[in-house]
């Protein structure tokens, strides 16, 4: 198979943790309400938790600590070479993630991914607004919603694609690619289904199964 499009996950996967807006619950001290309620809506309400969480908790608030946090998160090793590695090989990258779009504008900035999908909180005369938009959601069935339509914009097909994913929330995505690495995860269910596993933090080490 000859790939075309290499498909990168953020949280776990370019950055160490594993979900950005819990790191954004502890920069604006609603760290204590903030898993509470990702913890009883994430999985079965996720409007009740945007609103519950952005227009309830972050509304308001200085954005300069979530603009500190985009810039000031650390990548894991080996995201430098491994973009560098799918660029020479005339890939296409994209990150789907359910992360913030502002991160995944860093890391297009940084290491030149060509194609973004995350969620975005509307940010107005330097404050966090009751504004958002969630089009990655939290990503369990619109990752492979928004994969299958970016294949179809590019004209390739869904098999022309490398998914590197970390969480449960990627195994829908990870059933409809050509190729599926599961790196850096605690998930029995999605190693299970991965094409690849690699335990590593180093994403230097997907790069074998990328040609």
């Amino acid at each position: 198979m000859l790939y075309k499009l290499v498909i990168f996950d953020m949280d776990g996967v370019l950055f160490d943790f594993e979900n950005f807006w819990i790191k954004l619950h502890e920069a604006l001290g609603t760290l204590v309400e903030g898993k509470k309620l990702t913890k009883q809506y994430l999985d079965s309400d996720f409007n009740m938790l945007v609103d519950a969480v952005v227009v309830n908790l972050w509304a308001g608030k200085d954005a300069k600590q979530y603009y500190d946090l985009v810039e000031s998160i650390e990548y894991l090793p080996g995201v430098k070479e491994t973009f560098d590695f799918v660029h020479k090989k005339g890939y296409s990258s994209a990150i789907v993630s359910g992360s913030s779009i502002d991160v995944a504008k860093r890391v297009q900035k940084d290491h030149g991914a060509m194609h973004l999908f995350a969620n975005e909180l509307v940010i107005k005369d330097g404050k966090i607004t009751k504004e958002s938009y969630w089009p990655v959601a939290e990503g369990t069935k619109e990752k492979a919603e928004i994969i299958t339509k970016l294949c179809k914009d590019l004209d390739i097909s869904r098999l022309e694609c490398i998914y590197i994913g970390d969480s449960k929330k990627d195994i829908e995505a990870f059933k409809i690619v050509g190729k599926s690495i599961a790196f850096n995860s605690t998930c029995p269910e999605l190693k299970a289904i991965a094409t690849h596993v690699v335990d590593s933090k180093n994403l230097t080490d997907v790069i074998q199964y990328l040609e």
